[in-house]
């Protein structure tokens, strides 16, 4: 589809232009956005206290198991209604609460550099989703890190947890607009390969791609045991084919030009779209994939509160 990029917004005279969270966050947004938690499905491991279950035992207040009592063991944990029943020492064992660590994968491919006229491209939109997803992590003393790619990893930021570390992140991605072709797959296999387990890995794509080779490599982060959310953003004409007249098609990313009849192609661009999503769909429930389809006409600070909502529900 022929690429109406989002024009950016002029400051006015004699105001900096905004950089890293100020530019894709409203104060009003991050006010709301403070207030939610996004929790992992799996345990965690981390070094900060917080608010994700952790392999690790620790001193949290939710009971785990019980041990049997050896030498070094403190007498304080020693589970005396158990002694009354057992006449054996038993220590209680808790399961400690510790901080999880994301990494945003942000496709900066050039088909998502495509707006229906007068809305937001899907990199901005996905843009915007990732400052969104960052911030809660951070205000909730959680790690996030990134990777930025097209067909290679551009930009790769380890996780932190400041608001400094966030800044900087999505400054990196302010500076770096889509452009080229895409390989996702080359690049959730690559981070299958360097990033220890237990990680949750969030993806905004439009997933336009080899889609097998997409799932494989998806199977491949679930397989090193980490959590993963699929974002799959997409402009509302993609999702409609809401074109009346004849037009022509530009491809963003080969740069081919193919005149088309939306009315004629209407009905089967519908089934082969709506194959293409329940594909994804299918595949990411088997593997316990948190996938969604996110449109990009809908209200962010919205979408991220219901999202996160029925995601808490959900972990629990």
């Amino acid at each position: 589809m022929a690429g109406v990029s989002q024009p950016k917004s002029k400051p006015n005279a004699g105001e900096p232009p905004k950089e890293g969270i100020a530019a894709f966050l409203n104060p009003a947004e991050m006010h709301k956005l403070g207030r939610l938690l996004l929790l992992s499905r799996n345990k965690v491991e981390g070094t900060l206290a917080g608010a994700h279950r952790s392999p690790l035992r620790g001193p949290s207040s939710e009971f785990a198991d019980h041990k049997s009592y050896g030498i070094g063991d403190e007498t304080k944990h020693i589970d005396w209604r158990v002694f009354a029943r057992t006449d054996k020492y038993f220590i209680k064992r808790y399961e400690d609460e510790t901080n999880l660590r994301v990494y945003l994968v942000l496709d900066r491919s050039a088909s998502m550099n495509y707006a229906s006229e007068g809305g937001a491209t899907k990199y901005h939109f996905a843009c915007r989703l990732a400052a969104a997803i960052g911030y809660v992590i951070v205000k909730a003393r959680d790690s996030i890190g990134l990777y930025l790619h097209g067909q290679k990893v551009d930009v790769r930021m380890d996780a932190g947890n400041s608001f400094q570390h966030l800044h900087n992140l999505l400054k990196h991605v302010q500076n770096h607009p889509p452009e080229g072709g895409g390989d996702l797959a080359a690049v959730l296999h690559e981070i299958a390969s360097s990033v220890r387990r237990g990680a949750l890995v969030v993806v905004l794509s439009d997933l336009l791609g080899d889609e097998e080779e997409i799932i494989k490599g998806l199977a491949h982060l679930r397989k090193q045991k980490h959590d993963v959310i699929l974002f799959q953003t997409l402009d509302p004409a993609e999702l409609d084919l809401n074109l009346s007249k004849p037009c022509e098609l530009h491809d963003l990313e080969t740069g081919e030009d193919l005149p088309v009849n939306p009315r004629v192609l209407a009905e089967e661009y519908h089934r082969v779209f709506g194959e293409f999503l329940q594909h994804y769909k299918k595949a990411c429930a088997g593997m316990n994939i948190d996938y969604r389809v996110v449109p990009t006409n809908q209200e962010l600070e919205s979408f991220v509160r219901v999202y996160l909502s029925e995601r808490r529900r959900l972990s629990r």
